[in-house]
């Protein structure tokens, strides 16, 4: 049976469920599994929510990319959001996964940002 997730076994023979295999980013040919990068970002104070998807990259072939929607305390976002968002992701997860970069939305549909990404370049896969 082919469902499309991704997992992993621990030592113990159990099996952890990490991503839909679709929505795994090859970046720089290492793995970066948007539903991780996506908890870390969760957890962020100025965070309600985000989604995470690989963008066409000269250099490593795909970026990590982050849309955020903040929480309403937390202002309008920036520059330096998004350089604090990257960084507290590179301080909890391997710095490969971490997002390249951080757009802030009112709202998070994936297939409205992530098409103007991939316009011209073939197939919309991360």
């Amino acid at each position: 049976m082919h469902t499309g997730d991704g997992g992993v076994l621990d030592e113990e023979g159990y099996l952890y469920m990490v991503d839909r295999m679709k929505d795994m980013i090859v970046s720089g040919g290492e793995n970066a599994y948007s539903v991780e990068v996506e908890n870390e970002l969760s957890q962020h104070p100025a965070v309600a929510v985000s989604a995470v998807i690989g963008v066409p990259c000269e250099k490593i072939s795909k970026a990590v990319h982050a849309v955020v929607v903040l929480r309403p305390e937390a202002g309008e976002g920036g520059d330096a959001l998004s350089a604090a968002l990257i960084a507290h992701c590179k301080q909890q997860i391997s710095a490969y996964k971490a997002p390249r970069s951080v757009e802030c939305a009112g709202r998070v549909l994936v297939a409205d940002f992530r098409n103007p990404f991939w316009e011209g370049k073939g197939r919309a896969v991360n």
